[in-house]
């Protein structure tokens, strides 16, 4: 399994709820892809975002993140955040 850990910038002043909103509306968009297997959003005691991706493998994740959706989704997101999200890649430890 391939996990992609995301850290979200700060989101603008006034729109957390927009960016939940688009949280859900891109995870109901990627979850149609292939190998896609969860996306969570997180928020730390400080109120900063992130997310949890797990995909079948890097290869079913790649497809997912180069897609025409995410370039629209991304866009759309952006809008809400002061930066860009910090992504972080991990291969499952299979013991």
């Amino acid at each position: 399994m391939f996990v992609n850990i995301v850290e979200f910038p700060p989101i603008k002043k006034g729109k957390d709820e927009e960016f939940k909103e688009w949280f859900k509306e891109s995870n109901a968009s990627f979850m149609k892809h292939d190998g896609f297997i969860s996306r969570r959003l997180l928020v730390s005691d400080k109120g900063s975002y992130a997310a949890i991706v797990e995909h079948l493998s890097k290869d079913t994740f790649m497809k997912m993140h180069t897609s025409k959706e995410h370039e629209v989704l991304r866009a759309k997101g952006d809008i809400l955040m002061d930066g860009n999200p910090k992504p972080h890649f991990y291969d499952v430890v299979d013991l």
